[in-house]
């Protein structure tokens, strides 16, 4: 059996173009790119030199170029679903500590976590009383009154 250079170029572009399906970030997928270009470059006659210009250039235009669009293109809904301390924001809470203006302080407690809490109206908070997460400043939710709803 008789194997080129440029089909093991092609194997190793199938095989990255394979695992690309299992790390959907465009990485792998690169990688095969510029292994396909190497096989194109080794069909073309060029020697090892040219097959690994090929390859370099072809994964960093692919990388550099290419990837930013297609992650744009596949992720392009991806604020709808929020993540770590985002996904709080409309959950609700419940007033652990006092929230007090004056003071300047006051704690609330989502999912079994204490968090430093302000109050979106300036207005007071009595301990017990659930609130609803309006956004995350930094470390610190500001919250209002469930009621105010």
């Amino acid at each position: 059996m008789n194997i080129d250079i440029w089909q093991l170029w092609m194997l190793a572009a199938v095989i990255f173009f394979i695992l690309e399906i299992f790390t959907p970030s465009f990485f792998m997928a690169c990688i095969g790119i510029g292994c396909a270009a190497g096989s194109v470059a080794a069909m073309l006659g060029g020697g090892t030199i040219a097959q690994l210009l090929f390859f370099s250039l072809a994964t960093l235009a692919a990388f550099f170029g290419v990837r930013p669009l297609v992650m744009r293109y596949f992720y392009r809904k991806s604020d709808a679903v929020r993540t770590n301390v985002d996904s709080l924001v409309g959950r609700t809470a419940r007033v652990s500590e006092r929230l007090d203006p004056a003071a300047g302080q006051g704690r609330v407690v989502i999912d079994g976590d204490d968090w430093k809490a302000v109050s979106e109206n300036g207005a007071a908070i009595e301990k017990g009383e659930p609130v609803e997460i309006v956004k995350v400043d930094s470390v610190i939710l500001v919250v209002k009154k469930k009621s105010e709803i």
